[in-house]
């Protein structure tokens, strides 16, 4: 092997190694079995953590259970947005979670940061607002009469709280040493998509006061959007990322779109560095599963049927009896009774 391949090699590894440990907090997701994270030496012992992490951890003890939570969300919804995709979001019970798949500077893995960074900061807000929480509460810059007539009142949510945790927190591995590297500054760009993804779809929520229902007096407050409605946003901003490369900008490096024929990315879009493979075959190398085994949908011309989602290589179908309700009647007074009825239905896998 020439030096020159040598050198590459080496640089794939390290960018491999410092991309996984970047995500590799999101283990705490899988820490079902670690009860409420109220002592210092938890801190220590949770896997995926990288040691200013873990400092972080030990000064806001109070606030992990909502980072797992944050790292729950973020996986849960993941799988959701891409659960008819060839990659669908597998996670492992090893580090990284969503295997090799993140170490590569893909859209995907570029979605896994947006989502994440945005399932922290939106679980630490909800718990400021529901007063789980000493170092927070509601947001008090909310106050007073709205330019529409309105009295602020209510607890409004504490998203700058949320965003400022997230950020400090989900951060942190990128803006150290490494962080004027492509990789480095792509994560920290989908990293602040992803908060953005909830700052922009906040809204706000109002109760009117008065007789009978009247609404003399209406009060309001500002709240975070349905975490489902945060993924929606950042699957469209998934679908148009922007593909990137890094370019000396001034004294210092900045992610430009690789096609100069594109117009800049905006704060709120995604961008990767590198093309996704197919995820059609099964490559463990690469962290890809490939989509053998999975089920298709085969009257749908879309990426779940089963032309699409087997990659050409066809299908098997089998017949499978499903039980379900039936023939329900409501009884005076009050419950409903069913039967359980059987039909066969058509199940369709990939080859």
């Amino acid at each position: 092997m020439s030096p020159r391949s040598c050198l590459r090699s080496l640089r794939l590894l390290v960018f491999a190694v410092f991309s996984a440990a970047a995500s590799n907090w999101l283990y705490l997701a899988k820490l079902s079995s670690v009860g409420s994270i109220s002592e210092e030496e938890t801190c220590e012992k949770l896997k995926g953590l990288i040691q200013r992490q873990v400092q972080m951890c030990k000064r806001n003890l109070e606030v992990m259970d909502s980072v797992r939570r944050g790292a729950q969300l973020a996986i849960e919804e993941c799988q959701y947005q891409f659960r008819n995709r060839r990659w669908n979001c597998s996670t492992l019970d090893s580090l990284p979670v969503f295997g090799k798949v993140v170490t590569q500077g893909t859209r995907e893995a570029a979605f896994v940061y947006a989502i994440s960074s945005a399932g922290v900061a939106f679980a630490v807000t909800r718990a400021c607002s529901s007063g789980e929480l000493e170092k927070c509460g509601c947001d008090r810059t909310v106050h007073g009469v709205s330019p529409q007539g309105f009295q602020w009142s209510g607890c409004s949510d504490n998203i700058a709280y949320g965003v400022a945790f997230s950020q400090s927190f989900v951060d942190v591995r990128e803006r150290s040493k490494g962080a004027s590297s492509s990789r480095a500054l792509m994560n920290l760009h989908n990293n602040e998509a992803g908060r953005k993804a909830i700052l922009t779809h906040m809204r706000v929520e109002c109760k009117c006061h008065g007789v009978s229902g009247s609404c003399e007096v209406k009060t309001c407050w500002r709240a975070v959007p349905p975490f489902r409605q945060v993924g929606h946003a950042l699957k469209e901003k998934f679908d148009g990322a922007t593909e990137v490369e890094p370019r000396r900008v001034g004294s210092s490096r900045a992610l430009v779109p690789r096609n100069a024929q594109f117009k800049p990315h905006t704060d709120e879009d995604l961008v990767y560095l590198e093309p996704s493979p197919d995820f059609c075959e099964q490559d463990m190398r690469s962290g890809v599963l490939g989509t053998r085994g999975r089920t298709c949908n085969k009257t749908s011309k879309a990426i779940d049927g089963c032309e699409l989602l087997c990659c050409g290589r066809g299908f098997h179908t089998v017949q499978v009896e499903l039980a379900e309700r039936c023939s329900c009647k409501f009884h005076w007074c009050c419950f409903v009774k069913c039967r359980q009825c059987q039909r066969l239905v058509e199940l369709h896998t990939c080859r």
